[in-house]
């Protein structure tokens, strides 16, 4: 699998926000994709040396609009450690 294929976007919330100054950094990425690939792809992308990678399947929310009920989509989070020392450039704009 191509490696922009496998990151689909970065997480940008408080709580990841909190988790970059311990060199933590999280992804969505591809349902399909498991660790190796994730850190090959981020090596690839950001030049940069993955220590650690740990995968979670975010399950789908309920929702209701109007009278019906549903759920949100299902997707996966990568979450990434890089020693330190290393960043992620488009987390620094952020």
């Amino acid at each position: 699998m191509d490696a922009d294929r496998v990151i689909i976007e970065p997480l940008l919330t408080e709580k990841t926000n909190r988790m970059r100054e311990s060199h933590t950094y999280a992804f969505r990425v591809d349902p399909r994709a498991n660790k190796l690939e994730v850190k090959n792809a981020l090596e690839q992308m950001f030049d940069v040396h993955p220590l650690a990678c740990r995968i979670v399947n975010v399950k789908g929310k309920p929702k209701r609009v109007r009278y019906r009920k549903g759920y949100t989509s299902a997707w996966k989070k990568a979450i990434v450690t890089l020693p330190p020392g290393e960043t992620i450039s488009i987390f620094e704009g952020a």
